[in-house]
This record gives structure tokens, sequence and C-alpha cells, in this order.
């Protein structure tokens, strides 16, 4: 068997990219098994009870694979059987074993020459899958919140979302994918507000954000910011980030949760909505078709029977209670 020299792309190279293909490390894992004219390559991650296997040819599992002293090749003789192996300890409890079946002679030279390479490619590894867990459990925060974001261009072209952010897209007919992808806003005066603002952010990146609201029933605002994040890759085109607060609830399924959640009368539980979306006193009477007077009493009757001290007080018990999460 021809060992590689490591400073060739023969093996060094799909091992450090191997993390990021799907199945993960199969051209290495090829590639490994050419070279050592082996059955069959396998890599044999362990996280706590989970156990991933990745195999390129015909390959079985050696036996008593914890026992393996970490960084140390082992050869068919210690192993009992036919199988050259490396165990290698990663961070977080995460372990890799590289296993090797029926192989040609030089197997132990090659498998510590490649052992740093593999420790820095499990620290990749590693860190990716720290960081996707965080990124899943903000995903699941703003999912249970209705918040999304939308990235844009200078040209208010979408360069990236999430799920969220998506769903509003398909389903709430005020904001759309239009033509090469650029964000519309189904109101002409929405429209030209976030060309503008698109325009002035990418010239000032420390312009100020602003809040605009594209519908009162169900509730759903935009913060359109300057993208201030900055990344090493992807997204450099971005300028703009839109992100977006979308009520799954129309304003009457709120006002039914708030008489459940505070036994609240159906009138007041609609004042009380209302003006938890910000609307005064006087505005939200206006919008139900009342006295002035008739709101101020439902407002007192809103605010003992909620604990509320004022609309500000208000806002907080109802928007940032557990009907945040309904």
């Amino acid at each position: 068997m021809r060992i590689p020299n490591l400073g060739e792309t023969e093996l060094l190279v799909p091992l450090h990219d191997g993390m990021f293909e799907q199945p993960m490390w199969q051209t290495f894992l090829s590639r490994l098994r050419s070279a050592a004219n082996a059955h069959g390559t396998a890599i044999i991650l362990q996280s706590g009870g989970d156990v991933v296997r990745l195999t390129a040819g015909s390959v079985s599992e050696p036996t008593s694979l914890a026992d393996l002293r970490p960084g140390r090749p082992y050869s068919p003789d210690e192993l009992g059987g036919e199988h050259h192996a490396i165990r290698l300890a990663g961070e977080a409890g995460l372990t890799a074993t590289l296993v090797l079946q029926n192989g040609e002679g030089g197997i132990a030279g090659l498998f510590a020459a490649l052992a740093p390479h593999f420790a820095a490619a499990l620290r990749v590894l590693a860190g990716l899958e720290r960081e996707r867990a965080r990124s899943a459990m903000s995903a699941q925060a703003f999912a249970r919140l209705d918040f999304g974001w939308i990235s844009l261009d200078a040209k208010r072209r979408i360069v990236d979302s999430d799920q969220q952010a998506e769903r509003l897209l398909r389903e709430s007919g005020l904001l759309a994918r239009g033509a090469y992808d650029r964000l519309v806003p189904s109101d002409p005066a929405v429209d030209r507000q976030l060309t503008a603002l698109v325009k002035e952010f990418a010239a000032n990146s420390k312009a100020r954000p602003r809040a605009i609201n594209l519908s009162h029933d169900p509730w759903i605002d935009i913060l359109v910011s300057p993208l201030r994040l900055a990344a090493l890759a992807g997204g450099k085109d971005a300028v703009a980030v839109v992100y977006l607060r979308g009520d799954r609830s129309s304003s009457e399924t709120r006002a039914e949760q708030l008489v459940d959640l505070f036994d609240l009368t159906p009138s007041e539980a609609r004042m009380a909505w209302s003006m938890a979306q910000g609307l005064s006193i006087a505005e939200a009477a206006e919008e139900h078709g009342l006295t002035i007077e008739t709101a101020r009493n439902y407002s007192k009757k809103i605010y003992a029977k909620t604990g509320a001290r004022g609309q500000v007080d208000l806002v907080r018990h109802v928007l940032t209670g557990v009907l945040a999460l309904a």
C-alpha cells in the first residue's frame, strides 16, 4: 500500500470537507478504502447515547470501541480480528472511531498521520453542532412569539429568511416574494417606504431602525433595520433586515382568549386587545363604536380584572404573558 503524502489533496481535503457532505465523509472514506485496498472503512460517531455510523464498502464493527485509548492506532492483532482502528475524543463528549477492515500494511502509520487532522475536523464538527443547537432553540423561541426575519440587499432582493418569515410570505398576502426575489409589500405606500429605508440603510449602516404596521387584524408589524452583523462568510450582500411580528390569531380569537384568561366580558376583551396593540382609549372607542365615557369605564374594569396599573402595564400583561404563546 502506498501511504499518501499528507500534503496531497487525496485524503486531507475530503477529511476537512467531509462534515459538509451528506452523508458525511463519504469521499474521504471511499478514498481511504481505495488507498488501503480495504474491504471497507467506517467512521463511528458517538455522543451520549447517540451513535452515527458512516461507511464505505463492507465493514463490520470491532468490539469494545469504548476501551480504545484515544489517539493510539490499533492493529488487527490487538483487536483480535481484521480491523485497524483509532479512536479520537472531541469536545462535549463527542468521540469518533476510524475503522478500516482487511487493508494492506502501513495503516498504523497512516492513521497516526491522519489523527491530528481528524481531531481538528471533529472540533469543527462539534462547533457546528453547538451552533446548530443554539440556532434551533432560538428559532423555536422566535416561532412561539411569531417573530421572523428577512435580510435584503440594496435592491431589496431577499438574501435570506427564516421559516416564520417564509410562512408569512406564503399566507399573509401583505408581503410577497416578487420578481427577481424582491420583497414586495401589497400596500404601495409601504412599498415606497421600504424602498427608501433600504436605500438609506445601504448608504448608512448606523441609521435608525423604523417600525411599520402592515395590518391591525390580525396584527402584523415589521421593523426595518440596517444590518449591523459582521459576517466572515455569507450574507455579505445584505444591507437591511426586516423583522416581522405576525400574530397567527384574529382579534376576535384573541378577545376570546382574554375572556378565558382574565374573566373579562367579550366587549371588555375586545377593548383590552385594542389597547394592548397601542391604541389610545379614544382610538379604541372609535374602532369599536363606543362613546369615550363607555370606553373609559371599560378600561377601569379591564385594569381591575387584569391587575394592570395602566395601559403600559396592560401591554406587558397581555403581550408577554402566556397569551403570547397561544
